[in-house]
């Protein structure tokens, strides 16, 4: 699972292989990632989307994100890069806000013909370089090679997706969108319509209406799947005690924290992390 922790002394990390570390876990990145699908198949979920993974598959996941793989075949295979959240700041520093929110929406693509060989490129040099361990300019080079991928998405992402989506997008549309974004970066302590409301200077009573316009489900449902799936990721993919998610999840206390839990999945923490 070393991939999804990187280092001071190692930034960034490169491989290729069934991504084994991954199949049926819960994990939260801490540091930004890319996945390109080389053959094979897989099925996996991305902060509550699901997603199918197949040849030419590429995936640009942001820091923080929820991710488990599931269904994968024996065949599959994928390169996947992983870098520090230092490294994925200081090369994103001056993109549009646009883009970031395109990539949480859409993190999956499959790439057309064409854009095959630069991805393959981007993985072999990086692979190639995380193995170089003697080369003076390694992780000046790495941080070129991912920016200039990353460049690249961006420049696409704009021509072809941001600066031609349809006119005309609702104002509540636009209201859930932000409010969902609020949701990956606040739910691990605000579990409150009300607080969102804030934030988005509307009444809890007005965004609870656009959520079950949009969604035809409620704001607090959203908020509270969001929510269970951070508990869950800390449960299996960390050795927090209880105690201790609770506490980093701004529970009041334990107990509390368990009926949560349970309420939500129908079994306690305890019996979750040791289910297999």
């Amino acid at each position: 699972m070393k991939i999804l922790h990187t280092t001071d002394e190692d930034p960034f990390l490169a491989g290729t292989d069934n991504m084994s570390w991954l199949h049926n876990h819960i994990v939260k990145l801490e540091d930004a990632a890319i996945f390109f699908c080389r053959q094979g198949h897989a099925h996996i979920g991305i902060d509550l989307l699901e997603y199918e993974l197949h040849p030419n598959t590429q995936v640009v996941l942001l820091p923080g994100a929820i991710i488990h793989m599931s269904n994968v075949s024996e065949d599959f295979q994928a390169s996947h890069i992983g870098f520090s959240k230092s490294i994925f700041a200081e090369i994103t520093t001056r993109l549009d806000p646009s883009f970031f929110r395109f990539l949480k929406e859409n993190p999956c693509i499959t790439l057309p013909a064409e854009r095959i060989a630069h991805i393959k490129g981007l993985s072999s040099s990086i692979e190639d370089l995380f193995n170089d361990r003697d080369n003076a300019f390694r992780l000046l080079m790495a941080r070129n090679f991912i920016q200039n991928f990353l460049l690249d998405v961006y420049d696409k992402t704009q021509r072809l997706f941001i600066q031609s989506r349809p006119e005309g997008i609702s104002r509540q549309e636009e209201l859930f969108k932000r409010f969902i974004q609020l949701v990956h970066k606040h739910c691990t302590n605000q579990r409150e319509v009300s607080f969102y409301a804030t934030e988005l200077f509307i009444t809890p009573r007005y965004l609870s209406t656009v959520v079950q316009n949009v969604t035809s489900t409620t704001a607090k449902s959203i908020i509270d799947k969001h929510v269970v799936l951070e508990i869950k990721a800390l449960l299996k993919s960390t050795d927090l005690s209880i105690q201790e998610i609770s506490n980093k999840l701004s529970f009041p206390d334990q107990s509390f924290f368990g009926r949560y839990f349970k309420k939500h999945t129908g079994m306690s923490p305890m019996q979750y992390r040791s289910t297999p």
